[in-house]
Order: C-alpha cells, then sequence, then structure tokens
C-alpha cells in the first residue's frame, strides 16, 4: 500500500474513502475512551469522540457504512492489520516493530 497522508488517512477513517490504489482498505481503531484514539482523533480527524461517535451514528442511519472495528490493545491492531490485506490502523510509537509498513508518521 502507498503512503498516505493525513487527507487521505482523514477520508478513510470516516468512510468516504474504501479502495487505495485499487485495494480494498479496512479501517481499525484503537477502543472508544483510550488515550491513543483521543489523540489519533484529534491529530488527524480534528474531532473529539462525542463528535466522531455521532457521524457514525448518522452515517449508519442513513445506510452509508459502519465504523471502524475496534481493538483493545496496540498488539491486536498490528495483529489484525499484519493478517488482514489493506487493513489500516494506528498505534503508539512505542509498540512498533520490524516488519511493519508505516504509512504516516506524525
Amino acid at each position: 500500500m502507498p503512503k498516505l497522508d493525513s487527507e487521505t488517512v482523514q477520508k478513510v477513517y470516516s468512510g468516504k474513502m474504501i479502495e487505495i490504489g485499487g485495494i480494498s482498505v479496512t479501517a481499525v481503531h484503537a477502543s472508544a475512551g483510550s488515550a491513543l484514539r483521543s489523540r489519533f482523533l484529534q491529530s488527524y480527524l480534528n474531532q473529539d469522540e462525542e463528535k466522531y461517535s455521532a457521524y457514525w451514528i448518522v452515517r449508519r442511519y442513513i445506510g452509508k457504512g459502519v465504523p471502524p472495528k475496534e481493538f483493545a490493545t496496540g498488539a491486536d491492531i498490528i495483529n489484525f492489520v499484519q493478517s488482514t490485506p489493506g487493513a489500516v490502523g494506528y498505534v503508539d510509537e512505542a509498540e512498533l516493530k520490524p516488519g511493519l509498513n508505516v504509512l504516516l508518521r506524525k
């Protein structure tokens, strides 16, 4: 998968982009309420948990998709991303390990 920019990340996590370069994209999140997710939402989507959840309630209601799946730990996110073609997720930099394809670092 190609490197991503902030705008592309925003589109992926808002459900507005489901394919990149012909590859279906599956976005995954850290658990709601986690510090990591809060930092991600603020840094990349310029939203807080309340706004983001409300956004997805509306999208789901009008039939425009479902929010990204959530995982409790960075290790769970890494395992899912490594075993699922087209999956993208985010982890704390301290959890990065060799072999991970970092698409964007902020």
